[in-house]
């Protein structure tokens, strides 16, 4: 079973209020996904941390429901 988009988006968003979020389906199968993710909560850690803040909202999609997602993350530009 395949995650939508805004499913993908809302489950960070509610782990990572603050955060902007853009989503792209790159194979239009709904299971490889590029993910764009600006947030504080990123500021001071490490890119590892970072993926693992987001990671931890997907709460184990990851290889199930999500197949493949390419990840970027930042904390925002000051």
């Amino acid at each position: 079973m395949a995650m939508d988009a805004r499913e993908i988006e809302t489950l960070i968003k509610t782990h990572i209020p603050d955060a902007t979020v853009t989503i792209r389906d790159l194979a239009g199968d709904g299971d490889h996904y590029a993910a764009a993710v600006v947030s504080e909560t990123f500021r001071g850690k490490s890119r590892v941390q970072q993926h693992q803040i987001v990671y931890e909202a997907l709460r184990g999609s990851m290889g199930g429901a999500l197949h493949a997602l390419a990840l970027q993350t930042s904390a925002p530009e000051t």
